[in-house]
């Protein structure tokens, strides 16, 4: 009696392994409600909302100021994240010394801007 429980059980647990790994792409579990809709019916209906709350008079709208405040918060948390900023200038660097790269092969290669050898 004891390998038809451990069976049953097994099966029972395969079966519910086989539905998530089969639902979807595999890369989550399967997009429901709202996120399901295509973006075109979420735009009407977030939309809708936003009209609502203007109507209602409980809708916030940023001065100035307040936005200006809300942008040098968000920049101040995202330059304390030391290897995103360091990323941030390599691939600035990157991108700089591509283009005088470039710009050296198409007037012959000399870098030093007109002296040569």
């Amino acid at each position: 009696m004891a390998t038809s429980k451990e069976s049953g059980k097994s099966a029972s647990s395969s079966g519910g392994s086989a539905q998530k790994s089969g639902s979807g792409s595999g890369s989550g579990p399967a997009k429901r409600g709202f996120a399901a809709m295509d973006q075109n019916q979420q735009r009407e209906i977030a939309s809708k909302g936003g009209q609502a709350a203007h109507q209602k008079g409980t809708a916030h709208e940023f001065d100035s100021e307040e936005a200006r405040r809300a942008g040098q918060k968000g920049g101040e948390a995202v330059s304390r994240n030391r290897a995103h900023m360091a990323d941030i200038g390599r691939k600035g660097g990157e991108s700089r010394q591509s283009a005088s790269r470039a710009a050296a092969a198409k007037s012959g290669g000399n870098r030093q801007g007109g002296k040569e050898e």
